[in-house]
């Protein structure tokens, strides 16, 4: 097991703890935004423990390669929303990381997400 794909996989299982703690911890002023981004309904009220699942898997190294091919799925995803609602000139809040995300959707989103995706990358190849 290469240390860069630790690094990598432990970097990216941190970024969705903090983004699936901060959507609870948004309480009901997230699953709001989520319905602005045009997230499926079904996928909001578990997306935020799904992402913190995924996060503590990945930090605790636990089928690493596995839990980063879901974490490339997932942010593969997330980006073409982002990608969507950009394209119809829609810009609602992100949703991304809960209460610490109220910024209007831009293209800054799909590069920190491309970033992201760059990590699991990382972590499935090293």
């Amino acid at each position: 097991m290469s240390a860069l794909a630790v690094l990598a996989s432990v970097a990216l299982g941190l970024s969705f703890l903090v983004a699936g703690g901060s959507k609870v911890a948004a309480g009901d002023a997230w699953p709001d935004q989520a319905r602005g981004m045009g997230a499926p309904a079904a996928v909001i009220p578990v997306l935020p423990w799904f992402e913190i699942a995924l996060g503590a898997v990945l930090v605790a190294q636990l089928a690493r390669v596995a839990a980063s091919i879901v974490a490339l799925v997932v942010l593969l995803a997330f980006t073409a929303l982002i990608i969507r609602r950009l394209t119809q000139g829609r810009h609602p809040p992100c949703a991304c990381f809960g209460a610490w995300s109220a910024s209007p959707l831009g293209w800054s989103h799909v590069v920190r997400n491309v970033a992201l995706m760059g990590l699991a990358v990382v972590a499935i190849a090293a």
